[in-house]
């Protein structure tokens, strides 16, 4: 096994610094867009659902990308597809910013999604590299600090820029921390990985680029589409089958497999990896929709006043990043993961359920704080636990969890926001069958008489509102359950039989 230099000083602060950076800008430019999106309608002249593919390409590209960045890892290194990547997000950027039509953005934000795969995985590899094996929960916990504080600032920043300069900064924002980044990364970052270049397996990865892709487009353009009432979903869910179908056979009589099944026999990485779909995809990504939702389409807040409500509990999810890791290099990620469970789980099924329109802002701020929390002390050390048994297959391991991540997040994203139609609807039928149509009718009358014919429209839209305001305590509840599902899975490493971690 090839030995690697740590480094320690200015020398590993400089290097910690450019590779954070990277993630950060990458993950930043995520969740800044998602502000932005409803204000590109005019622009682009286009309709939300055409602007929703801004998001969708980022995300099918960026899955995708995943399929290939340890092949190209391999083949050129860490640092060099580091470099690469943020060149190539850069130059997305300013492509984004000086779109003029809907194509154009949405061909730059596949390039962007694309470089952000690269970005990410090369940028964790790099600094679980950079540190020995006793201080790699330390490692993650820095990592999970910088983009950390990605998604919490995002739409503060996003909604400022929008608000005061206009949708273009928002990439054009990037542009000269790019430029900087990629020449300074070139001169400086440390190129120490081992090249061993393999036949990448191209039918494998067609079948399985056409399952993902199928796969993502169907929950992006589902509830758009009516789901399974539309030929387009059954074509997209065919494509999908039959996808995942030619990716099964392909790698069972491939020599050169894309993915290294062997992890899977690890019981530490089987359930880590499936921690990481169920409890970040199902239901964590559920939360990251919901909770701007809940404070700017329910309780009517502003952008920016969203923004540091999402603020409030990121700030948690930084500090606690770096606990997390430290108590997972003293001690074991195990425990963390079950104490991050535990603090989760409570978030999920006491404190989220309350929040509704009447919540005043703070109290609100304060309740999710505890989910920061629990995410902060999540990340680390399930990556550690993942990376820690891959088996000195580094790439692979942070691929397969990324992957994952993205599956999983379409899946929890497509579920609460069918969630959303279905508990609205459902309590909007209760309200209406317990009311005494006399007393309705008589306040309709009053309401008439004030406002004139328009009263009855603004009589159903209180209604509506009300429904989708009592309806949101089911949504988070649901998406708690996907959290215990995710939990048990944490639960079940204390049946694991003990065993000294693989040094990587």
């Amino acid at each position: 096994m090839q030995k690697i230099a740590y480094y320690k000083g200015s020398e590993l602060f400089i290097y910690v610094l450019l590779v954070i950076t990277g993630a950060f800008m990458a993950v930043l430019d995520t969740t800044v867009v998602d502000i932005i999106v409803p204000r590109l309608k005019g622009p682009l002249s286009t309709d939300i659902y055409g602007v929703q593919w801004v998001i969708t390409s980022y995300m099918i590209a960026a899955a995708v990308g995943l399929l290939v960045v340890e092949w190209l890892i391999k083949k050129y290194g860490n640092k060099w597809i580091y470099v690469f990547g943020v060149a190539l997000f850069t130059l997305a950027s300013f492509g984004c910013g000086i779109s003029n039509s809907l194509a154009e953005i949405i061909l730059f934000r596949s390039i962007q999604g694309f470089a952000e795969a690269l970005v990410m995985v090369t940028a964790q590899a790099m600094l679980f590299s950079f540190y020995p094996p006793e201080k790699r929960g330390i490692a993650m916990g820095i990592f999970a600090l910088g983009v950390a504080f990605a998604p919490a600032i995002g739409p503060t920043l996003g909604g400022y820029l929008a608000e005061w300069f206009s949708w273009r900064a928002v990439f054009f924002v990037n542009v000269p921390i790019g430029i900087v980044l990629t020449v300074f990364s070139a001169l400086l970052l440390p190129d120490n990985s081992k090249r061993s270049p393999y036949d990448l397996n191209f039918v494998s990865l067609f079948f399985v680029t056409l399952f993902t892709v199928s796969l993502l487009i169907l929950l992006s353009k589902g509830q758009q589409y009516g789901w399974f009432n539309s030929p387009l979903i059954v074509y997209l869910a065919f494509a999908s089958w039959f996808g995942l179908l030619g990716f099964v056979i392909s790698e069972y009589y491939s020599k050169n497999s894309l993915f290294d099944y062997k992890l899977f026999l690890n019981p530490y990485y089987t359930i880590g990896i499936l921690v990481y779909f169920v409890l970040l995809g199902f239901s964590m990504y559920q939360y990251f929709y919901l909770i701007p939702m809940y404070y700017e389409h329910l309780k009517g807040l502003p952008s920016i006043q969203t923004g540091l409500g999402v603020l409030g509990f990121g700030i948690w999810i930084g500090v606690f990043s770096i606990i997390a890791g430290a108590l997972s290099d003293k001690f074991s990620p195990i425990p963390v993961l079950i104490a991050a469970a535990v603090i989760y789980l409570y978030s999920g099924f006491v404190l989220f359920p309350s929040l509704n329109y009447y919540t005043p802002f703070y109290e609100a701020v304060i309740k999710t704080m505890p989910f920061g929390i629990a995410m902060g002390l999540f990340f680390a050390p399930i990556t550690v636990l993942v990376m820690n048994n891959s088996n000195g297959k580094i790439e692979q391991g942070i691929m397969t969890m990324d992957y994952v991540r993205f599956i999983g997040g379409s899946f929890g994203t497509a579920i609460a926001t069918n969630n959303l139609v279905f508990y609205k609807d459902r309590e909007f039928d209760g309200m209406v069958s317990l009311q005494n149509h006399e007393v309705v009718y008589g306040a309709l009358e009053k309401l008439k008489e004030l406002f004139g014919v328009i009263a009855k429209v603004i009589f159903r839209m209180y209604e509506e509102f009300m429904s989708f305001n009592y309806g949101y305590k089911y949504v988070w509840l649901d998406a708690a359950f996907w959290g215990l599902i995710g939990s048990l899975f944490i639960f079940m490493l204390l049946f694991v039989k003990r065993r000294k971690y693989e040094k990587v």
